[in-house]
């Protein structure tokens, strides 16, 4: 949505059945469909590729003390495999991934409290074949609400992931992220905020023009 309102006419790709998803969707394997549209040439038709792969092997939730709790499991890493297709495009690129140990570079850090939203989100960027420059980390104003490692806070941002222990309601992580077209929660908690994207884009769009000038 964010790359929507952007500017872009956008295509997705997940291996399960999205009907809510707003734009042009493919059903499969996206590593399948990146190495089609390669071979094919179809992939000219586009101007910048966003991925998303799994991050479970790499994100805060199941590393470090969570790790040691026992919460930890081993998951799919595929990032490096990812990063060769991207890299096979010859397109512009950006690989998503929560902060934690996912192999990417780090190119672009950015958080919901920039957008003023209900959710902090942190999300690390790799950017391949463009760049562009980090903007300010503002000051928190508070904790995120709930349970962490047994001790309750409040504060002005929910926690939409998981399962109680005061995690967001759909309703609330709806409206902390700024996302209206469903409300399934395994959805909502697998989201990033449109904002980021549209940051993205937007950024994406004024280093092209950059460039062409």
């Amino acid at each position: 949505m964010g790359y929507h309102l952007a500017g872009f006419d956008v295509e997705g790709c997940d291996i399960a059945d999205r009907p809510r998803y707003p734009f042009t969707y493919h059903r499969g394997d996206a590593l399948d469909l990146l190495a089609r549209l390669t071979t094919t040439g179809d992939i000219e038709r586009y101007a910048l590729v966003h991925a998303s792969p799994p991050c479970q092997a790499g994100c805060a939730l199941t590393v470090g003390t969570n790790k040691a709790r026992g919460w930890g499991r081993t998951h799919i890493q595929l990032i490096p495999e990812l990063r060769t297709l991207l890299d096979a495009t010859g397109l512009p690129y950006v690989i998503e991934q929560p902060n934690g140990q996912a192999p990417v570079r780090k190119n672009l850090t950015l958080c919901g409290e920039s957008f003023g939203l209900g959710v902090l989100r942190h999300r690390t960027f790799e950017l391949g074949r463009w760049a562009t420059a980090q903007p300010p980390h503002p000051r928190h104003r508070g904790h995120v609400r709930g349970y962490r490692h047994g001790t309750y806070r409040t504060g002005p941002y929910v926690a939409a992931y998981g399962k109680g222990g005061g995690k967001a309601t759909v309703t609330e992580m709806q409206h902390a992220m700024g996302i209206t077209w469903t409300d399934v929660r395994e959805e909502l908690t697998e989201a990033i905020p449109p904002a980021f994207t549209h940051w993205i884009g937007t950024a994406f769009r004024t280093a092209r023009q950059e460039v062409i000038a």
